[in-house]
């Protein structure tokens, strides 16, 4: 669907040429696939492409991308992807965009674009990139970019001023005001001040910690809580984080080096990631002190350090088979294993199931509940009162974050003067003009969860997700009836094949009865076909198993004849 044909179909207005569109395809009402679109005289500017990571309830699901269905057959108008910063929920959709379109420009900082570009590899899609920094300014016409330098929990975080002929917006991307960051590259706010001085008509703001208040703790105040780790444990400290948080990870391996500790990198993305990092200078790594997993084999416990991936309790990452024991890297008595990410909105159980086995085999597990270990990388809420103050936007959009969030982000705006009907609580899909200086939603475009599920993307529905839920809580029955031709009765007693619940073959005995009963009576009325008689044997086992065990599994009926 175009976007004009969404537009009718949803009964948009028609967008005036002096007038700006934004329409979030993720991100809002949810912890990650941020990705938002700005629409101005017929040409498309997408800022971040990322992935949200699935819950419980989404079994077998890998990622959740954004939906950019209302835009798919105008991607030829997309100018460029400007990119804030290199996390997975702003990265982590954009191959799969480029695979619609490879050709469409990618902007970003170094650092951001080095790790999109690894990604890339990956798809076998060669990008067209355009690195920025800080202070930079850029024309795609209609939009004129300026770039600022924001801190986060990654390097070379950007802020994004985006000029139209509407107005101008501030996009803040993930940032924190830490003062006193590990790299030294402050958040920009003289530039917000100034940005604020010549009128931001529309402010976009990370609302991740808005409900937190003060200020968020700063990188460095971790220090002493990482080194009595490492000064406490008499074994191997192995380290879980997001194979993209450099920060975190600069602070483990000058850890380790102070304690005189070999570190190995454990995982394809965290390899790969770090690499890149120390490669283009953003990791700082001392001669000899990072080695291969096999070279720790080697070494003494106690001068081991290993850091992996898994710290959201992913199934499939290294800490969660460690938990589980069936990683080749067993932990046990004398490990200190130190989750250094924050708790992500939703993986509570999955991260709370890893805690319990690695302390089950004997490891201390340390983490941001028990230690400061950990510090956010998004703005508390005084840090967003201080940019409202400093900014003084016409319009405000809350965005990056839960409805819980969002909320809390408006409140904050409106408490430092902002307008109540200039405060737009938007979901994603809602569709926001900017319109002489006044920013309203005029309405709403379709958009959905698009489910990554190994190779196939978009293919697992709602309805598929049931299914799985479905046969995850009730099990599997398959029935195996021979039948008579002549007679239409069983042959020989039904063979059950049970996955999901316990049993014993005794209890399905009197399944037999029930089932030449029912097929006695469709002999009456003369149903012979196998898919008739499929569809009676599955109703029937369906009842019989509902009262004999109060389940009801999927069944699978097979009817050989005999």
């Amino acid at each position: 669907m175009t976007v004009d044909a969404a537009a009718a179909a949803n009964r948009l207005p028609q967008l005036p040429p002096d007038a700006l569109r934004v329409v979030a395809f993720g991100g809002l009402g949810e912890v990650g696939r941020n990705m938002t679109v700005f629409e101005s005289q017929g040409k498309l500017l997408v800022v971040d492409c990322g992935v949200l990571f699935p819950e419980e309830h989404q079994p077998g699901v890998d990622v959740i991308l954004p939906d950019w269905g209302a835009i798919r057959d105008r991607l030829s108008d997309v100018v460029a992807i400007v990119l804030t910063h290199g996390h997975e929920d702003h990265i982590g959709g954009v191959p799969y965009l480029l695979r619609e379109r490879p050709d469409i420009p990618l902007i970003g900082s170094r650092l951001t674009l080095s790790f999109v570009g690894a990604k890339l590899a990956e798809h076998r899609i060669q990008p067209i990139t355009i690195e920025v920094r800080e202070g930079q300014k850029l024309s795609r016409a209609p939009f004129e970019l300026e770039f600022l330098a924001v801190n986060h929990s990654i390097p070379d975080g950007l802020a994004i001023a985006i000029r139209t002929p509407a107005g101008m917006v501030l996009h803040t991307g993930d940032f924190k005001m830490d003062q006193f960051p590990l790299d030294n590259r402050i958040t920009d706010l003289r530039g917000f001040a100034r940005l604020g001085e010549e009128g931001v008509d529309l402010f976009l703001v990370d609302s991740t910690n808005a409900d937190v208040p003060g200020f968020t703790t700063a990188e460095r105040d971790l220090t002493p809580a990482i080194d009595a780790v490492f000064r406490g444990t008499p074994r191997r400290v192995v380290v879980s984080s997001f194979a993209s948080h450099v920060h975190r990870i600069q602070q483990v391996l000058d850890a380790a080096h102070a304690h005189g500790r070999k570190v190995a990198f454990v995982g394809r993305s965290m390899v790969r990631n770090m690499g890149l990092a120390a490669e283009l200078g953003y990791l700082r790594v001392p001669d000899g002190l990072v080695v291969d997993q096999k070279t720790t084999d080697r070494l003494p416990a106690h001068q081991i350090t290993l850091v992996c991936t898994g710290s959201q309790g992913e199934p499939m990452a290294a800490l969660s088979r460690m938990a589980t024991g069936t990683h080749t890297i067993t932990v046990g008595h004398g490990d200190t294993v130190l989750l250094a990410s924050s708790l992500i909105p939703g993986n509570e159980n999955a991260i709370y199931r890893v805690i319990n086995g690695l302390t089950a085999q004997g490891a201390n597990v340390v983490h941001k509940g028990n230690a400061k270990v950990h510090v956010s990388g998004h703005a508390s809420a005084g840090e967003l009162v201080y940019c409202y103050n400093i900014v003084q936007p016409s319009n405000v959009v809350p965005v990056h974050g839960e409805v819980r969030h969002l909320r809390a982000n408006a409140d904050l705006a409106l408490s430092t003067g902002a307008h109540h009907d200039r405060v737009l609580l938007a979901g994603n899909g809602d569709v926001i003009d900017l319109h002489h200086g006044h920013a309203r939603i005029t309405g709403s475009v379709e958009v959905h969860n698009i489910y990554v599920d190994g190779q196939t993307v978009g293919g697992v529905t709602e309805a598929s997700l049931a299914q799985r839920r479905e046969l995850g809580a009730q099990g599997v029955l398959t029935v195996v009836a021979l039948i008579d031709t002549d007679t239409g009765q069983l042959a020989e007693e039904p063979d059950i094949i049970a996955r999901g619940f316990e049993y014993s073959p005794a209890d399905f005995e009197p399944l037999g009865p029930a089932l030449d009963k029912a097929l006695s009576k469709a002999a009456e009325r003369k149903i012979t076909t196998i898919g008739a008689l499929e569809d009676i044997i599955a109703r029937e086992t369906a009842k019989w198993v509902r009262n004999a065990f109060g389940r009801q599994p999927v069944v699978i009926p097979i009817v050989v004849e005999a």
